[in-house]
């Protein structure tokens, strides 16, 4: 069976030892990957995700409300 492309945030977060909703919260402020979202679904691509890895997780520089004022 071949890798999935996309991922879910149950499938992200059992790959980075985390919680669901702490994937959630890193993808919200920033500090990882944007999801794609699909109609209601939201999943990450597997690819960014192992660069972003391998890059060693560094916090992308997306500005939000809170940091640009």
């Amino acid at each position: 069976m071949s890798t999935p492309v996309l991922l879910t945030v149950k499938e992200v977060a059992e790959m980075l030892g985390l919680s669901e909703r702490t994937v959630y919260r890193l993808a919200d402020v920033g500090n990882m990957p944007r999801p794609v979202k699909i109609g209601a679904a939201v999943r990450w691509r597997r690819n960014e995700l192992d660069q972003w890895i391998e890059e060693g997780c560094p916090a992308s520089q997306r500005k939000t409300k809170k940091n640009s004022a």
